[in-house]
């Protein structure tokens, strides 16, 4: 799907600028996020990016400017740097707490489907305390997925994940995007990932420098992107 195959705006920013006490974080971001699309946020350290996606989410709200959304919060989701699992519950008690919390109505037989597409089916009844930081992370997905999110927050989530748990991780936003979910993602692998965008932000020298698609966004030159 291409941007302009559906023009139902899931999230709008209008002119958020946000300071850190008197510090510029970045001024002026203004963009659209449409339904069945990603948006991919890139930049370099400190350029504002876990910050933006704060704002995006509602987690902070900006200094200044709008952040406009339809999406009901219980279909909103985020993952970031913390993974939010209790280590002293197993993978699945994770997740019927999180069902709980949600007032979710969901059968452990789904909930281990769940932990099977994040390639957790064997340590389904495992003490999430257990995990390496790659499985707290797939964990942490798949309390994501559960939610069948219309709108997804992804800060770096490919943190701690080999190869292979990337390109499930990868598949699953794909699936989410072709499922009508807008999705905004921080890459810490901008190559790897570019690909997978329906547009591209880019934050750099506290504004936001490029705004577009993929392709045009490879035709700059090096030191801008």
């Amino acid at each position: 799907m291409q941007i302009g195959d559906n023009q139902e705006v899931l999230l709008e920013l209008d002119r958020v600028s946000h300071f850190f006490d008197q510090r510029l974080v970045f001024r002026d971001v203004s963009l659209k996020l449409y339904r069945g699309s990603v948006l991919l946020l890139a930049g370099p350290n400190g350029a504002g990016k876990t910050t933006l996606v704060n704002i995006m989410s509602g987690l902070i709200k900006p200094v200044h400017g709008r952040v406009i959304t339809g999406v009901p919060r219980e279909k909103t989701a985020f993952l970031g740097h913390y993974t939010f699992i209790y280590p002293g519950l197993s993978a699945l008690g994770n997740l019927r707490f999180w069902a709980g919390m949600y007032s979710l109505e969901i059968s452990d037989h789904e909930l281990a489907k769940i932990l099977t597409t994040v390639g957790l089916k064997g340590f389904v009844h495992e003490s999430a305390g257990t995990f390496s930081r790659g499985m707290a992370q797939r964990l942490s997905l798949a309390r994501v997925l559960m939610l069948r999110p219309e709108l997804m927050f992804l800060d770096e989530p490919a943190t701690g994940m080999d190869y292979g748990s990337r390109r499930m991780l990868r598949d699953q936003i794909l699936e989410a995007r072709q499922n009508g979910a807008g999705i905004v993602w921080v890459s810490h692998s901008l190559e790897e990932d570019l690909d997978q965008a329906d547009m591209v932000m880019y934050l750099e020298n506290k504004k936001m420098a490029f705004l577009g698609r993929p392709a045009d966004f490879r035709m700059l030159p090096a030191e801008a992107g």
